[in-house]
């Protein structure tokens, strides 16, 4: 008989190696690694034609589930997310770093769906059923029509569900629910993995919509084993800066709508309130006649949003100058630098660069290095960027500048908020809304000689300020 080999995996990053190790060399965590064991025996291994199994089911493409329906919450920003709504039968997981208003959101949401007609149950293992009714008294959701409960164990858990038949079954969170079937702690690989597939596989079978919470390890990444996020429907990233009031809900992966759809909610003190239109709050503090500040017409899923670029740029007494970015990818911000040297022949290797989206917000896309360079460039020439001006665009390694989509929504967003003026590439569409005029532009060498005309519009002290 075949001797059995083991695998361990970590409980904080996932990764799976042969042998057991006191630290993860994938995370560097101590003590994480255990051992992975089957979930069951499984079936017994036999010849086919001997002993066959069920056969299923099968239909064709045009025949309707009856069962599979959408229900609104009524909460804009979180149905906008989900796919204009919760789908019967999905399975969902929420994560975010803690105390970022996890447990807050999926409170407000199951009582607008409670009120919505939805029967919704709320299993809580992380807190007993008066921790959450005191967050409900204090969010002013006390006369909710929701059902709660505390418990840990799965098999009482599937029991309650099958007995009740909610409509929505809210999970907070899946590391602390365990499995008797596995012979391993909460919140290892194991128990979330098995955890994970029986409630997502409860869903599928009952027609209820199962929110599963996840918690996420110091990297940002949601912890256990990333099957889990392969499993369900939709993946849900709740993004944003303790001391900032801002909060973003953000679609990682979705089967029923957009992926990297945003909603946009504020922290207040009787809980998140949904902000309808975030390109306007995101630029209510902006300074004008300031050097390093670049508005950014961007889109995230379907939306349209604009949100302000500031650099910061010193002479550095440092061998290595610092590369300091929030809400954006340093690496790229690297690629622009070394763009800027290359094809324009702007040296920053002796200066410190600082670069940060203001509102907390964080920005993938390519589209902004044309705004970052913008801003850089403003930044070290203390050249005041026009305040009622947009940009966006795709810089290449060569130095040229690329078309970008959605170029017709970004534009109107930006006239809707009063900018009169956009920077970009050289369109193959050449229709705008009639309030904005569009410069392009097929090279960054073309652009900074743009900005060069700017120089001396307004007159800005040492200091930086107008």
């Amino acid at each position: 008989m075949a001797k059995t080999s083991k695998s361990y995996s970590c409980t904080s990053c996932g990764v799976i190696t042969s042998k057991w190790a006191g630290r993860c060399d994938g995370c560097g965590d101590w003590n994480t690694l255990q051992e992975n064991k089957g979930l069951s025996n499984g079936p017994a291994k036999v010849s086919l034609g001997k002993e066959k199994g069920e056969k299923i089911s099968l239909s064709d493409l045009s025949t309707n589930d009856a069962h599979l329906s959408y229900s609104e919450s009524g909460i804009t920003e979180f149905d906008r997310v989900l796919g204009n709504g919760l789908v019967s039968s999905s399975a969902i997981l929420l994560s975010g770093d803690p105390g970022i208003g996890k447990s807050t959101i999926l409170l407000q949401a199951a009582a607008k769906f409670g009120l919505a007609g939805l029967k919704v149950l709320y299993i809580s293992g992380e807190e007993a059923s008066s921790q959450v009714k005191l967050r409900a008294k204090r969010l002013g959701l006390s006369s909710a029509p929701i059902k709660f409960g505390s418990e840990t164990n799965l098999r009482n858990i599937l029991t309650t569900f099958e007995d009740e038949k909610p409509n929505l079954a809210i999970i907070d969170s899946i590391q602390t629910i365990w499995s008797d079937a596995v012979d391993s702690a909460p919140g290892s690989v194991s128990q979330v993995r098995s955890t994970a597939f029986e409630l997502t596989n409860y869903a599928k079978r009952s027609g209820t919509a199962v929110i599963m919470v996840g918690h996420v390890t110091k990297e940002g990444q949601i912890a256990g084993p990333r099957v889990v996020e392969h499993m369900v429907d939709t993946v849900l990233h709740f993004e944003g800066e303790r001391g900032h009031q801002f909060r973003i809900l953000r679609a990682v992966k979705n089967r029923f709508g957009p992926i990297d759809e945003i909603g946009v909610f504020e922290m207040a003190p009787d809980g998140l309130v949904q902000v309808k239109n975030p390109s306007e709050l995101f630029l209510s503090e902006r300074g004008h006649n300031i050097p390093g500040s670049v508005v950014f017409a961007g889109v995230e899923g379907t939306r349209p949003i604009l949100v302000e670029f500031q650099a910061l740029v010193t002479p550095s007494p440092l061998s290595q100058p610092r590369r300091n970015v929030i809400g954006w990818d340093g690496t790229r911000l690297s690629m622009i630098l070394a763009v800027l040297e290359a094809r324009c022949g702007i040296s920053l290797a002796n200066h410190d660069v600082y670069l940060n989206i203001a509102g907390g917000i964080k920005i993938n896309e390519p589209a902004a290095d044309l705004a970052v360079a913008g801003a850089i460039y403003s930044a070290k020439e203390n050249i005041i960027f026009p305040p009622n001006t947009v940009s966006f665009g795709e810089i290449s390694l060569s130095g040229a500048v690329r078309q970008v989509s959605q170029i017709e929504s970004r534009l109107k967003e930006a006239e809707k908020l009063g900018f009169i003026e956009a920077i970009t590439a050289t369109r193959n569409k050449k229709t705008s809304p009639n309030g904005i005029n569009v410069k392009e532009t097929n090279t960054l060498r073309g652009f900074i000689s743009m900005m060069q005309k700017y120089r001396g519009s307004a007159k800005v002290s040492d200091d930086g300020r107008p």
